[in-house]
C-alpha cells in the first residue's frame, strides 16, 4: 500500500492567484483543502495526488481521473465522497465545499469460473465465467434440484471459507475454477404421534416420507389444561427433545411421539426451548409448574461460535427479550425459545453510504473486508444544517440503528446507509385573547414549531360572548373569521383572538 501526497485543483477567477503546485486567495475567503491519493495498482493523474487549496465561493467542480497499472483495474473513490458525481467511475469530478481527503483505490482483476454436476446449479453468483478484483469476498450458493442433495464444492477450493457448506464464500486471491457436486438422495419414513393431551400439528399426525438430510419442522400443540413433556421414540437427531417446537434431520426411517402432561389445578406452566447454537441453563429446557404470578430467571448460553439474538415466543412478559439474562413473569401457561445465531468463519463485507447531508466517517464508505464476528465502529457525522436520522440496510446487528455512533457485528455480508435530513428552522407562535374568550388549542403564550408546521387553533368564548375574528400577524391564517382553523408557520407570528358582548 502506499500514500501520495500532492496539490492541485481548480480556482475561482479574480479572486485567487496561482503560486506553483498550490492557490493563493488575494480577497479574504475561506480556503478550502482537498487531499488525494491512491492505492497500489494506479494513480490520480489529474488534478495529481497530494494537498490542493482551493478559495470558492460556490464550490469549485474539480475533474478527477484515476488511471490503474497494467494488470490492475480501478474500484472506486473512497473518503469524503458525497460530493463526487460518481465514486465508481475513474473519470469524475467533486465539488469542493470544504476540507475533503479521498482515495482512489486500485485492485487487480481475477476471473471466477463456475460450473455444478447433475443434480443442481449454482444461483450465486451464477456459472459461467466472473471477474472480480483483487481480495474481493464472493459469496456462493449452491441449489439441489428436488432429490438431490449438495455435497461439497471442488476446484481451486482453497480460499473457500467452507467447502461442504451449499452457502459460503471465495475470496479472490487469484484466477479460480470450482464446480459445485451434488448426488441422488435416498427416501424415509418419518411416522409421528401424540399422547392425550395435545397432537404434532407439523407436519400432522401419521407416515411422512422425505429425502435423506431433510430437515422437518416438528410442532406439539397441547390442549387446554395441558402441556407438553417432550419427544420420545426415535429421537437421536432431534434438535430438541424438550421443545414443543423443534426439528428432526431425517437419515434413516424415524418414529417418534408427542408427549403431554395435565397441568395441576391453579398452577400455570413455562415451557423453554432454545435453537441450535446454545440452551436455557435457567430454569432449565422443558415444562415447569409455577404459582401464577411467579417471576421466573431466564439465563440462555450460547456454545462457542454463537452469539444469543433474542427470546421468542410468549414473550409479553419477559423484562428484556434481547437479553440472555432477564426474567418472566408466569402469569399464564406461556412457552418461550432462546434464540441463537452462528458466528461465520472467513471474511465478510461491510458496504456503507450515506444520504445527502453528511457521511460515515468510520469506517469510511464503501466496501470494506472483516473477519467474522468482528464488531465494527460505526460513525456517522451530519454537515452543517443537517441532522443523523438512523440507519437502514441490513441492520439486524447494529447496537443502535437510532445513534450516530454505533456498532455492527459482522456475521454476514451487509450493506447499510446513514441516513440524514436537513435541520428545519424554528418560529415562534405568540398568541394572546381579548376579554370574553380564551384560545383553548394550543393555548395561550409563546410557542415554538418547525418552519411549515400547521398549527390547528381553536378560540373559545366564554358564556354572553362570541368569536369575531383573529388579528395580527394572521396572513397564513386560513380563515380569519373562524374560530377553529390553522396557521401556517412560516415567520415569526403574533396572533390574537378578539371576542365580542352581542
Amino acid at each position: 500500500m502506499k500514500h501520495k501526497l500532492i496539490a492541485a485543483g481548480l480556482i475561482t477567477a479574480l479572486l485567487c492567484t496561482i503560486a506553483g503546485n498550490s492557490v493563493a486567495c488575494t480577497t479574504e475567503v475561506v480556503e478550502y483543502h482537498l487531499t488525494i491519493s491512491s492505492t497500489e495498482g494506479g494513480d490520480v493523474t489529474k488534478p495529481g495526488e497530494g494537498r490542493f487549496t482551493y478559495c470558492p465561493q460556490q464550490g469549485v467542480g474539480v475533474a478527477l481521473v484515476a488511471v490503474p497499472y497494467p494488470g490492475y483495474q480501478f474500484v472506486n473513490w473512497t473518503g469524503n465522497v458525497n460530493t463526487i458525481t460518481d465514486v465508481n467511475a475513474a473519470v469524475t469530478t467533486i465539488t469542493v465545499n470544504g476540507d475533503y481527503s479521498i482515495t482512489a483505490n486500485f485492485a487487480k482483476p481475477y476471473s471466477l469460473t463456475i460450473s455444478s454436476t447433475e443434480g443442481g446449479s449454482v444461483t450465486t453468483p451464477g456459472e459461467g465465467t466472473f471477474v472480480y478484483h483483487e481480495g474481493d469476498v464472493v459469496k456462493l450458493v449452491a441449489t439441489p434440484d428436488p432429490g438431490y442433495g449438495f455435497v461439497n464444492w471442488t476446484g481451486d477450493v482453497n480460499t473457500i471459507t467452507n467447502v461442504n457448506a451449499a452457502s459460503t464464500s471465495i475470496t479472490m486471491n487469484g484466477d479460480y475454477s470450482l464446480a459445485a457436486n451434488f448426488e441422488e438422495l435416498a427416501e424415509y419414513d418419518l411416522t409421528t404421534s401424540s399422547t392425550t393431551g395435545g397432537s404434532v400439528t407439523a407436519p400432522g399426525e401419521g407416515v411422512f416420507k422425505y429425502y435423506d438430510g431433510t430437515v422437518v419442522n416438528l410442532v406439539a400443540t397441547e390442549n387446554g389444561g395441558y402441556y407438553f413433556i417432550n419427544w420420545t421414540g426415535d429421537v437421536g437427531t432431534i434438535s430438541n427433545i424438550d421443545a414443543p417446537t423443534t426439528t428432526i434431520a431425517m437419515n434413516d426411517n424415524y418414529s417418534i411421539t408427542a408427549n403431554f402432561r395435565r397441568i395441576p389445578l391453579g398452577k400455570v406452566a413455562l415451557t423453554t426451548s432454545s435453537t441450535v447454537g446454545g440452551s436455557v441453563t435457567i430454569p432449565g429446557e422443558g415444562a415447569f409448574i409455577y404459582d401464577g404470578g411467579t417471576v421466573v430467571d431466564l439465563v440462555a448460553e450460547a456454545q462457542d461460535g454463537y452469539r444469543f439474538v433474542n427470546w421468542t415466543g410468549n414473550v409479553g412478559a419477559i423484562a428484556n427479550v434481547n437479553s440472555a439474562s432477564t426474567t418472566i413473569t408466569v402469569n399464564d401457561n406461556y412457552s418461550i425459545t432462546a434464540n441463537f445465531k452462528h458466528i461465520p468463519t472467513g471474511k465478510v463485507a461491510l458496504t456503507t453510504s450515506s444520504t445527502a447531508g453528511g457521511s460515515v466517517t468510520a469506517p469510511g464508505e464503501g466496501a470494506f473486508t472483516y473477519d467474522a464476528g468482528a464488531v465494527v465502529d460505526l460513525v456517522a457525522e451530519a454537515e452543517e444544517g443537517y441532522r443523523f436520522v438512523n440507519w437502514t440496510g441490513d441492520v439486524g446487528t447494529v447496537a443502535n440503528v437510532s445513534a450516530p455512533s454505533t456498532t455492527i457485528t459482522m456475521d454476514d455480508d451487509y450493506s447499510i446507509t446513514a441516513n440524514f435530513v436537513k435541520l428545519v428552522e424554528q418560529y415562534y407562535l405568540t398568541i394572546s385573547s381579548t376579554d370574553g374568550g380564551s384560545v383553548t388549542i394550543p393555548g395561550e403564550g409563546i410557542f415554538a414549531f418547525d418552519e411549515g408546521t400547521l398549527v390547528n387553533l381553536v378560540a373559545k368564548a366564554d358564556t354572553g360572548y362570541w368569536f369575531m375574528n383573529w388579528t395580527g400577524d394572521v396572513s397564513t391564517v386560513a380563515n380569519v373569521n373562524a374560530a377553529t382553523t390553522t396557521i401556517t408557520m412560516n415567520g415569526d407570528y403574533t396572533i390574537a383572538a378578539h371576542f365580542v358582548d352581542p
